[in-house]
């Protein structure tokens, strides 16, 4: 029989190498892309898998499956950035394509669904525990016509425990930082339930996993949605932090839910935040820097990161890398001589080593020598040890090394970079050529010749055609 190692240890040939991805034993990524496939993409243990030829297709069709449902590069093979993908935390419920309701669009019959806890993790005290659940199914309850209840004995729609290792449900979870919990579909016994896993560490903040979080996902399959494919959705099956106190459903799962239930009961529906489309010819930027070679365009809690050995640019929450930074990043650039990036919102700004915010910050703006009118930038980029800050029509030119803001400034960028009429959004540089952003295009500005090269979408950047 053709066995899965063998063909991993030859595909894991052709996975490029670089400083982003660590480099992991061939054995480990074996068991690691078998047990995924198993568990969320409905592939045969060893044992049935009788055929070479057969084996090989199938384990090819279900990472291709696995790659289009996550929107990487379709290659069939166990690359770097699928690597990646499959290591993050995330539900332990199987993944289907795009917004779907769970195979056979089980739901409940009566919209006044009860729950009750069969038992309480000791990390948190039982009122919070309790604070948090109801908070989650409030989440639902705003945007269908589903109440919520909860029950100290008896019967119960949804049942809440934390359980660890194997639990009785054939759905043994694999202690700290891998499947979180899971959910069954509405039904009957064991319908309904949600389990979690009592080996992860849970809180109420961004340190671990936030339980409010993964409770409101789970409550979506408890009430018949299956994992969506839109990374910003809350029924996404990977782990990323969003503040609690102003979350919003998004849109996605208020259409999911409302297709199942219908509408609010509300006189006004509600209405959630969207992902922006990568390939939306009216997509714009908030702030774009460099780091290490890779390139980072940020827009709302969202970022792209677009690694130059990978062929697709990478949609991420902001909150996945750094919890503590605030959506809505206005400026950055990278300092290469001291190998940071400097973001910045409002009057405030941090400074990153790598992929780690530094101690010390936010620091605010006025350390740069703004004077106190400027209570904000729209874009910055280094370039020859110096840094440029674009206001409105104006930019400002700091000295690095001497550590002050140059004397003359600010100047009208129109003036400066002739062409660059409109307010820049972003701008990042790339040999000797500034590359400036402002609204849906890009606009390529030679530092020699003084004059713009090239206009064009910006979304060309994330290898739009």
């Amino acid at each position: 029989m053709f066995r899965l190692k063998t063909l991993v240890f030859l595909l894991l040939l052709h996975v490029p190498l670089s400083k982003t991805f660590p480099v992991v034993s061939a054995e480990k990524n074996t068991k690691l892309i078998q047990d995924y496939l198993e568990k969320f993409y409905q592939l045969p243990s060893n044992r049935y898998r009788t055929s070479r030829k057969n084996s090989t297709t199938m384990i090819v069709e279900k990472l291709k499956e696995m790659q289009r449902f996550f929107g990487l590069n379709v290659t069939g093979k166990p690359n770097a950035e699928t690597l990646e993908m499959m290591e993050k935390p995330r539900c332990g419920v199987p993944d289907t394509a795009g917004f779907m309701l769970t195979p056979g669009s089980p739901k409940w019959e009566h919209t006044n669904l009860t729950y009750r806890f069969i038992n309480y993790t000791p990390q948190l005290s039982k009122t919070d525990v309790e604070t948090v659940i109801e908070k989650a199914f409030e989440v639902w309850s705003k945007a269908s016509p589903l109440t919520f209840t909860k029950t100290a004995q008896g019967e119960a729609d949804i049942k809440i425990a934390f359980v660890q290792k194997d639990h009785g449900d054939n759905s043994p979870f694999d202690g700290p930082n891998g499947i979180l919990a899971h959910a069954f579909q509405p039904g009957q016994g064991i319908g309904g339930d949600v389990h979690f896993d009592e080996e992860e560490t849970w809180t109420t903040t961004s340190i671990n996993y936030n339980l409010f979080l993964v409770a409101a996902h789970e409550f979506g399959h408890s009430l018949g949605l299956s994992h969506s494919s839109d990374p910003g959705a809350l029924m996404y099956p990977n782990y990323a932090f969003n503040e609690p106190s102003t979350y919003s459903l998004p849109q996605d799962d208020i259409n999911g839910i409302q297709a199942i239930y219908g509408p609010s009961n509300s006189p006004v529906q509600p209405t959630g935040p969207s992902t922006p489309r990568t390939c939306d010819p009216r997509l714009t930027f908030d702030a774009i820097t460099t780091l290490r070679g890779e390139i980072l365009f940020f827009k709302d809690k969202y970022f792209w990161r677009k690694h130059p050995q990978l062929p697709t640019a990478e949609l991420n929450f902001i909150s996945l890398f750094w919890p503590s930074l605030p959506n809505g990043i206005q400026a950055a650039y990278e300092d290469f001589e001291r190998d940071l990036v400097f973001l910045f919102k409002g009057n405030q700004y941090w400074a990153l080593n790598g992929y780690e915010i530094q101690q010390g910050y936010p620091r605010d703006i006025s350390n740069y020598g703004f004077p106190s009118t400027v209570q904000a930038v729209d874009a910055a980029v280094f370039y020859r040890r110096k840094t440029y800050f674009f206001v409105n029509d104006q930019f400002w030119r700091y000295d690095n090394q001497r550590q002050f803001m140059e004397p003359g400034y600010p100047k009208s960028i129109s003036t400066a970079f002739p062409g660059i009429e409109s307010r820049v959004d972003a701008v990042f540089h790339r040999d000797y050529v500034f590359v400036f952003f402002s609204g849906p295009r890009y606009y390529a500005f030679d530092l020699n010749t003084r004059r713009v090269i090239r206009i064009d979408r910006s979304n060309k950047w994330l290898n739009c055609r």
